[in-house]
């Protein structure tokens, strides 16, 4: 069984939504504009890179990664890997053309499936309505999170809502950094 991971930027009050600037949030940017940047906080991104064998995107993520994303230095190990989108409404049309091998699923049972595959880790970057799902399913086996020192309020949630029984997370491995982030490794019990 392949490991499901989910990496993410969140708030301290659990906030996602545009940490790179992405329009249409009035915190847009609050990754590096509210925060000092120190590389060694970020080392968990060059890691999730060389670790992960796919990657897994919901519609809405994959709109936003797909145009940048391919011609980026910084994600060029990303940009051979295979790739999965969740959607219900995409078609084939909808894909970019050098990005790599990009397969679009149509439920969380076919994302189910894709974990009883051979192969590595898949790695799920935004996409908070697929992480609800995801999560709701019990199909995330690992959270990487860095935490930043801001209250955001509103705005997209990485974790969901769902009124559930408590789910236990085991702490793998941690790090503080002088400039208030948290990197937090996460497995989750099943």
């Amino acid at each position: 069984m392949r490991t499901l991971i989910s990496s993410a930027f969140i708030s301290l009050d659990g906030v996602m939504e545009a940490p790179g600037g992405e329009p249409g949030y009035r915190n847009s940017g609050w990754t590096f504009k509210d925060v000092d940047f120190l590389p060694e906080a970020f080392e968990i991104k060059d890691r999730e890179q060389r670790e992960a064998t796919a990657i897994l995107l919901g519609r809405t993520s994959y709109e936003a990664f797909s145009p940048v994303w391919p011609d980026m230095e910084d994600f060029a190990d990303y940009k051979v890997m295979p790739k999965y989108v969740v959607s219900t409404t995409m078609t084939e049309a909808d894909l970019v053309t050098n990005w790599g091998e990009t397969t679009i699923l149509r439920s969380l049972d076919e994302v189910a499936a894709l974990k009883e595959t051979e192969g590595g880790p898949i790695i799920v970057h935004g996409s908070a309505t697929l992480n609800h799902g995801l999560s709701d399913a019990g199909l995330i086996d690992r959270y990487h999170l860095l935490v930043f020192p801001l209250l955001l309020g509103a705005g997209k949630r990485l974790f969901s809502a769902t009124d559930k029984d408590t789910q236990k997370l085991k702490l793998v491995e941690h790090e503080a950094y002088a400039n208030g982030l948290q990197m937090n490794i996460f497995d989750v019990n099943h």
